[in-house]
Formats: structure tokens, sequence, C-alpha cells
């Protein structure tokens, strides 16, 4: 007797279950000062849910869903992009579609390499390779902007940046103003 097919849940299933995981796992309701300096009554650490083994199947799987043709490599800054880069990796190489990450330090490390950019082993580079920025939440964009200008700092093209959650609070503003285009899998309105 043949195995019965694995079939894969329809992407609207696996995001809505995304969605429930986010909101049972991540988000707080109050009054809290955000990274930015600015204040919000929606807290989203999307860690717990990253961390989560099905939190981070859905996370890498609702991510290669929207990663531009093209697309080379996948990383942003610490602490934000690496869980779910390193999920992307993973699932991406199972899914038939494998993608390169690595990730951004906030500062060189003083020992060592002393390298900025973490992933690439001896002998890679982002010089002339299409890259995608990747962050968990996106409020004013600082952050991917940091990443967006270290790897351009590297001679990457980059032209898009991908969230989980865009809160909808003037990233994707900033950002196009540096010629990078916001994807997000959510909005902040998707959790209110």
């Amino acid at each position: 007797m043949a195995a019965a097919a694995k079939t894969q849940p329809a992407r609207g299933d696996e995001e809505s279950e995304l969605k429930q995981l986010i909101r049972t796992r991540s988000l707080r309701i109050g009054r809290f000062t955000l990274t930015s300096g600015r204040e919000s009554d929606l807290y989203a650490n999307l860690k717990p849910t990253m961390m989560h083994p099905r939190g981070a199947h859905l996370c890498a799987r609702a991510f290669l869903s929207r990663i531009p043709r093209g697309v080379e490599w996948v990383g942003g800054l610490e602490m934000g992009a690496v869980p779910i880069v390193a999920a992307l990796a993973a699932v991406s190489d199972i899914e038939g579609r494998p993608i390169r990450t690595f990730f951004v330090r906030k500062a060189a490390k003083a020992h060592g390499t002393r390298e900025l950019v973490e992933g690439l082993a001896s002998g890679e580079s982002l010089e002339g390779r299409r890259v995608l920025v990747a962050e968990d939440v996106a409020t004013t964009g600082g952050s991917i902007l940091a990443a967006v200008e270290a790897v351009r700092g590297l001679g990457a093209q980059v032209s898009e940046a991908l969230v989980v959650i865009d809160r909808r609070e003037g990233a994707a503003e900033a950002l196009a103003v540096h010629g990078v285009a916001l994807i997000s899998v959510f909005t902040g309105d998707d959790f209110r």
C-alpha cells in the first residue's frame, strides 16, 4: 500500500494559525515605550512566537512565500531577524527553494574577524548580490535601515525589506526614501 501524500495546508490556513499564535504568545495591550521611543498601546515581542517550533515554521513559510524572485540572501539586524532567518534557511531548503541567510551585528566584535555581517563563509560575499532585509516588527524602520546600510556597504543590492508585522507607523515611508519597499505578513491593524 502506498503511503499517503502529505498535503500542505493552504497559505491562508497557515497564516491564520500564525496570527493566532502571535496573538496568544507575543502581544500585549497597555502603554509601552517602543525601541523607536514612541509610545503605543500594542506591544509585539515576536521572540516567543519565532522561538516556538510551530511559530518558527509558520514565520519561515510566510516569509518564503513573499521573497521576490531573484533574491539570493536574506538577513537583518540582530536580534529581531536572527530567529526568523535561521528558520527560513532550514525551511527554504526543505521546500526546495534554498535561501542563504546572514545577520548584521549592532556593532562589530572587538575580537576574531571583527565582522559586522555574520553567516558568510570564507570567500562568500554580498557584493553584487540581491539581498532582502528581514525584521520581526517594523515601526519607524530604523533597525531595517541599519541593516540595509551595512549590507549596501558590502556592495549588496537591496530594494525590499520583509517583516512579520508592519505597525504602519512610518517605516514604509522612511524606507521608501532609501529605495526600499516594505513587505509585511501582517500589519498592526490585524491585531487591534
